[in-house]
């Protein structure tokens, strides 16, 4: 009987250990953030992105008492700081702050560094800034059906300036062109910055480009806006129709700012890092900030983004095969 008895007492221990670690919380998740967070944006310092990066890192320090430094990691379209994440230790100390290129770049370069659904663990998309249509002011067009019109009255003759070969402005350019069979070139810049200089200067009279950076220009007149390309209108410029409203359906596009961590990265420190920055993103102060910069708030949850940028795979994945872009 005492062997038996002991046997059950073993059991019973043993038991009541397992019991008691699936139902503690994890211990790298325990007094989350102890040391400085790394937000690695993998463009250069002054884009969209990496303005959205320093908005919500410096809340994310404030709130959490540890420094979340933003690391610019240019190069490659995005493709060298989007490797690091993904090979980084999973222990939420290497976050990754990305556009939509993360979900563009697989079908765009031959050898990308990243799968972007087995090497991230998804966070959330604080924000996303439309892409927008404009005109220089002295093009005889104010709607985008009298766009149309011009161009398809004069084949060849018109210009597009859209940023960066494979971004979502100069993808969004070509599903406009093909959708419409319209002869206009299509003409990518080294960014949105010259991209539009270059459209303020009248030389390429028309643009696509995100929303972010060009709010300005086109309430001080610089520019004309004649759509812009999302499901509803944007709050930075409410009087400016979407492309459904002006005539063109299924033209939806733009530049997501969103969060990831390493695969691998405890649940626990998902979840926190997703309160605390929807909680940021929620905030009226900043709300107005990421609106001025032209970004909608986001914030969804972790399921929720990582099916957003399985659509987002799956769409522009389907144009770049069809128009046979590629990029080495």
């Amino acid at each position: 009987m005492t062997g038996i008895a002991g046997n059950l007492a073993r059991g019973a221990a043993l038991l009541l250990g397992v019991l008691w670690l699936a139902a503690a919380p994890d211990t790298a998740a325990q007094g989350y953030p102890a040391r400085p967070v790394r937000l690695v944006v993998p463009f250069a310092a002054g884009g969209p992105t990496d303005v959205v990066a320093r908005l919500i890192g410096q809340k994310l320090s404030e709130r959490l008492g540890q420094q979340f430094i933003v690391e610019n990691r240019p190069g490659a379209g995005g493709n060298i700081g989007m490797g690091l994440v993904a090979k980084a230790p999973p222990d939420g100390y290497t976050l990754l702050v990305a556009s939509t290129s993360i979900a563009v770049n697989p079908s765009l370069y031959a050898n990308a560094p990243y799968d972007p659904f087995k090497d991230f663990a998804p966070i959330t998309c604080a924000a996303d800034a439309p892409n927008v249509l404009t005109v220089h002011p002295s093009l005889p067009a104010t709607t985008v059906a009298e766009l149309i019109a011009l161009v398809k009255s004069n084949p060849g003759r018109y210009s597009m300036a859209t940023s960066g070969m494979g971004t979502t402005p100069h993808l969004a350019g070509e599903l406009f062109r093909t959708t419409l069979g319209l002869d206009l070139v299509n003409a990518p810049f080294g960014g949105s910055n010259p991209a539009l200089a270059s459209t303020v200067q009248g030389q390429t009279p028309i643009a696509i480009t995100s929303m972010g950076g060009t709010t300005e220009l086109i309430k001080g007149g610089q520019l004309r806006a004649l759509a812009v390309l999302a499901a509803k209108r944007s709050a930075a410029l409410p009087d400016v129709p979407t492309m459904a409203e002006a005539g063109v359906r299924d033209q939806e596009s733009d530049t997501l700012a969103g969060f990831l961590a390493p695969a691998g990265t405890p649940r626990e420190i998902i979840d926190r890092l997703h309160r605390e920055i929807a909680g940021i993103a929620g905030q009226p102060e900043i709300r107005q900030q990421l609106e001025q910069l032209g970004f909608d708030t986001v914030a969804n949850t972790p399921a929720e983004f990582a099916a957003m940028i399985r659509v987002e795979v799956d769409k522009w994945g389907k144009l770049i095969r069809a128009v046979n872009i590629k990029v080495e």
